[in-house]
C-alpha cells in the first residue's frame, strides 16, 4: 500500500526475488513531494534495484553546510570525511516527483503490478492471509506492506501514533526555478545541503538539477504560514543572492510532522518508511531510512515466504529492532540540535575533535548501524540522561 520510496523499494526488490507483489498507490505519478535531499546510505540500494547516478534528473551531494548568519557561524561537513569503511563519499539531490516516479516504473520493470489512483482503505488479517480493500476492489495476499507515508493507515487505524512534541511541528516551501549564473555560483559546485539556523528551527537551501532551487522553514510550532517563509527569504542574505532573478513557484505548507508508529509490525503486516517514523527533517534522514526499512524487510520476508512462516507476529520484530537504532540515533540527533549548545560546541566548533567530527559526518551521512562511532554512543547517552530527567 502506497508507491513512494518506501513501496516502490518493497515491491522492486520482492519483485525481483521471484514474489508476485502488487503496489496499490493512491495518486497518479509524477506528482509533488518534498523531502528532496537523500543520504550515501541510499546509494547501495539504489544500486540494487539498477537505478543509476542521472544527472538530468539527480544532482551531486558531497555533503551539508550550516550556516547562522546571525552570528556569522558556519560548518561544512563532506560526507568524504566521515568514519573509515565501507561507506559512499555523495548522495543525492533529486526532484521527488521524478525519482519517486523513477522508483516506482523500475518495481513495475521488475515484475510488481502497479496501480495508481487507487487508495486503500482498509486492512483485514486473518490467519490464512489479508485482504486488502480500496475505492476499487478487494485484493486477498499473504502479505501486507503499509508503505502510505504521512496518511499511516494501519497505525492511525490502531490509533498507534504518538508525536514527537520536541521536534519540528510545521513546514512552508516553495521552488525556484531559472536561477542567475551568481545564484548558481552562491550554491557552489558539490550540491550541498544549506541548513540556515533560527531562533525557532532552520531554513533550508536544497540545489536541483536545471537550475532549480527548493527553499523550505520548518518550525517548532504547531501551525506556519507562508508570510513565515517569505521572511526568512527576505531577511537571508544567502537566500536572497541566490534567488535573485529567479521565477518563484506555488507556496506549500504542511503539518503535524515529527512522529512515530508504536506498532509497525504483527501477523502478516509491517509499517515502513513514513508509516513507521517520520523524524524532523533537518537531517535529511526521511528517504534513507524508508528505503533502508523496505531493503531488511524485504529480505526478511522473501525467506518467510519461501518458507510459509510470514504469518508469525514477529517476524519483523528484528527489522523494528533494526531501525530503532536508526530513529533513536537521528532522534537524539534532533533533540540535541533544537535543546542543547551542540550547535555551538561541536558544529561551529574552531578546533573540533577529529574523531566525533567523523563521527557525527557518519551519522549524518546515514552510516547508523556500525559499533565504532564514540559520537553515536555520546549522543545516544546524553539522549536517554534527558528522557530520565
Amino acid at each position: 500500500m502506497g508507491g513512494g520510496p518506501a513501496g516502490s523499494t518493497a515491491a522492486g526488490l520482492l519483485a525481483k526475488a521471484g514474489v508476485n507483489v502488487l503496489v496499490v498507490e493512491s495518486s497518479r505519478f509524477p506528482r509533488f513531494h518534498i523531502g528532496e535531499s537523500l543520504l550515501p546510505s541510499s546509494l547501495p540500494i539504489l544500486e540494487k534495484l539498477g537505478v543509476g547516478f542521472d544527472g538530468r534528473e539527480m544532482h551531486y551531494k558531497g555533503g551539508a553546510e550550516f550556516f547562522d548568519e546571525r552570528t556569522g557561524d558556519y560548518a561544512l561537513y563532506p560526507f568524504a570525511e566521515a568514519l573509515p569503511g565501507p561507506r559512499r563519499d555523495h548522495a543525492l539531490q533529486v526532484e521527488r516527483a521524478a525519482f519517486d516516479e523513477r522508483l516506482l516504473r523500475v518495481a513495475e520493470k521488475l515484475g510488481a503490478e502497479v496501480h495508481e489512483e487507487e487508495r486503500a482503505n482498509d486492512v483485514e488479517v486473518d490467519d490464512d492471509g489479508v485482504t486488502v480493500k480500496t475505492n476499487k476492489g478487494r485484493y486477498r495476499a499473504r502479505y501486507c506492506v503499509d508503505a502510505t507515508g504521512q496518511d499511516a493507515l494501519l497505525a492511525k487505524r490502531g490509533r498507534t501514533v504518538t508525536a514527537y512534541r520536541d521536534f519540528g511541528r510545521a513546514a512552508a516551501f516553495t521552488h525556484f526555478e531559472d536561477l542567475g549564473d551568481d545564484g548558481v555560483d552562491a550554491l557552489g559546485k558539490d550540491g550541498n545541503i544549506k541548513v540556515l539556523m533560527l531562533p525557532d528551527g532552520w531554513g533550508w537551501l536544497i540545489p536541483l538539477t536545471n537550475r532549480r532551487l527548493s527553499v523550505g522553514l520548518v518550525a517548532r510550532e504547531r501551525s506556519i504560514s507562508a508570510e513565515a517563509l517569505q521572511e526568512l527569504i527576505d531577511s537571508s542574505p544567502l537566500t536572497r543572492r541566490v534567488v535573485a532573478g529567479a521565477r518563484r513557484l506555488g507556496t506549500q505548507l504542511v503539518g503535524n510532522f515529527s512522529y512515530r508508529n508504536t506498532a509497525p509490525s504483527g501477523p502478516r503486516h509491517f509499517c515502513v518508511g513514513d508509516s513507521a517514523c517520520f523524524l524532523d527533517p533537518v537531517f535529511s534522514s526521511g528517504v534513507a531510512l524508508a528505503m533502508e526499512g523496505a531493503d531488511a524487510m524485504s529480505q526478511k520476508l522473501v525467506t518467510a515466504l519461501e518458507n510459509g512462516t510470514e504469518g508469525r507476529p514477529e517476524l519483523m520484530e528484528p527489522v523494528s529492532s533494526h531501525l530503532g537504532r536508526a530513529y533513536s540515533s537521528v532522534g537524539a540527533l534532533v533533540y540535541a540540535f533544537y535543546h542543547t549548545q551542540m550547535i555551538r560546541n561541536l558544529f561551529f566548533a574552531s578546533k573540533p575533535n577529529r574523531e566525533i567530527r567523523a563521527g557525527l559526518i557518519s551519522v549524518l551521512g546515514g552510516d547508523i548501524w556500525r559499533e565504532d562511532n564514540a559520537f553515536q554512543k555520546m549522543l545516544t547517552r546524553s539522549r536517554r540522561r534527558n528522557i530520565e530527567s
